[in-house]
């Protein structure tokens, strides 16, 4: 399915304002329907107290992909589960990359697997989200298409 452009515009436009992304350093490279590709460097003050890069930070970078991916068809969508599963420690050195897929969409919820990679492609770590599509479109889609 073909993304509507004033949809990806508008999306590409918020995602670029996120400021807890821009904080953490989130990259998205790829938007289309029901799918987005978030990419981060982790850096030094992502570490955990085993000098391993932290689950949150890891988990921060799928939810950004599942939250574009999701809200991605210009309806508000929300996160109602996530699982993760943690299968190996990233390097400090190599750019890790979140894919969120979209497996099934519905009236009222939607199915996403993400997987995060390294550079190497690596699976670092993978996830099943699933989300609560609400009735309202996208609040900030009037405004960028002025």
């Amino acid at each position: 399915m073909t993304m509507d452009e004033k949809i990806r515009s508008a999306m590409m436009a918020q995602v670029s304002k996120e400021g807890y992304a821009g904080k953490l350093g989130l990259k998205l490279v790829e938007l289309s329907s029901g799918r987005a590709v978030v990419e981060m460097m982790p850096r030094k003050e992502d570490e955990n107290i085993f000098g391993m890069v932290h689950g949150g930070a890891i988990f921060s970078l799928m939810d950004e992909a599942f939250q574009i991916s999701c809200n991605s068809h210009g309806r508000v969508a929300v996160a109602l589960n996530v699982n993760v599963t943690f299968h190996a420690p990233p390097s400090f050195n190599r750019r890790l990359r979140a894919e969120s897929k979209e497996r099934h969409c519905s009236k009222k919820t939607a199915t996403y697997y993400i997987t995060v990679t390294d550079e190497e492609g690596a699976l670092i770590a993978s996830c099943q989200a699933l989300a609560y599509r609400k009735k309202e479109r996208l609040p900030f889609l009037e405004e960028n298409l002025a």
